[in-house]
């Protein structure tokens, strides 16, 4: 769309009288336009554009697009009046002088050079709104990833810790005859069980002879697993954006090592008698189903932070948001306000 926007104002630029003394505005233009364009280089930028790379090219656009209306004469922007009026609408209170100001410029169908600098100044500062909520957008994607990532770490060093030393905290469960009994056990882990006939031990890898280093990296992926199956779920709620930022990928994504964690942690919850009733599993199928159940639930803790991002989307208006007096009169040769 930033690229089909430049082809746009270049052809205008081509076909457009300019007015006496406005042929440095011409210039310019063309240099705001080679600045959007080279943003938008693929050799730069191979296989992606991140939406950094996006916004300054929107931002070149928009700036070169409100000197062309400078550099041509008032009649020629008369026609594209009830599009920047749009845009205005979109961004700027009812209350608001420049908007008022506009939208009685747009009634009386006149214009003059006085009156486009009044709706560019209006324009300039809708476009100001809407950059200041792409880049909430993009500040809230980035705090989401770094957040993923940390997660993400955490749940891969927690499964290669607990595979070097198995018996440090081990996932499992006595369903009967505990181990001070003096009793043969029976030992229930994630992986294995095993029953135990000799008596109990200082030693816990003597007691728990059922683990297995494969314990903890067999919780997180059933943890993983239902929260993939949450992420899945929770993207219908979430509205698309016409941002370059990935909110609701961001979001998903958060769920996956979240899920792997609570799995985990509600795990040894369980087994230090928290939840009465639920401290003796009696096989590896009920660790591993109670393991699907505490992953999917992290929903229970992310939901705060889906809430959040839509909150956030819904702030970033569109052409068909805002103002119900914006609906339909933004003309997509104008969209100035989408950077």
């Amino acid at each position: 769309m930033v690229r089909s926007d430049i082809y746009e104002l270049e052809a205008l630029l081509e076909s457009k009288p300019i007015l006496p003394g406005k042929e440095a505005l011409a210039v310019k233009i063309r240099e705001e336009l080679g600045e959007a364009s080279e943003k938008l280089g693929h050799h730069e930028h191979p296989g992606h554009l991140v939406g950094s790379h996006l916004t300054v090219a929107q931002i070149h656009v928009n700036t070169a697009r409100a000197l062309l209306l400078q550099a041509i004469p008032p009649d020629e922007v008369l026609p594209l009046l009830p599009g920047l009026v749009g845009v205005i609408r979109e961004q700027l209170r009812e209350d608001d002088p420049r908007r008022v100001h506009s939208e009685k410029i747009l009634h009386d169908g006149t214009l003059d050079e006085s009156k486009v600098q009044t709706i560019l100044d209006a324009v300039g500062v809708s476009q100001l709104e809407a950059l200041r909520e792409h880049l909430r957008v993009g500040s809230f994607v980035r705090i989401v990833q770094v957040v993923t990532a940390g997660l993400a770490a955490l749940a891969v060093t927690v499964g290669v810790l607990t595979a070097i030393w198995p018996w440090l905290v081990p996932l499992c469960f006595i369903p009967q005859n505990p181990p001070d009994s003096k009793k043969p056990y029976r030992v229930v882990c994630p992986v294995y069980s095993e029953l135990v006939t000799s008596g109990p031990s200082f030693l816990p890898s003597e007691n728990y002879t059922a683990v297995a280093q494969a314990d903890y990296a067999v919780v997180e992926v059933a943890g993983v697993l239902a929260a993939s199956i949450s992420a899945t779920s929770a993207l219908r709620r979430i509205n698309g954006t016409a941002t370059p930022y990935p909110v609701p990928v961001s979001l998903a994504l958060l769920k996956l090592p979240t899920g792997a964690l609570t799995a985990v942690l509600g795990l040894l919850v369980m087994r230090g008698g928290f939840i009465p009733g639920l401290s003796a599993l009696d096989s590896t199928a009920q660790i591993i189903a109670w393991a699907l159940v505490f992953g999917y639930s992290q929903q229970l803790f992310t939901k705060f932070v889906d809430q959040q991002g839509q909150v956030i989307l819904d702030a970033v208006r569109g052409p068909l948001s805002g103002d119900p007096k914006a609906r339909g009169t933004t003309a997509s040769g104008v969209d100035m306000a989408h950077t």
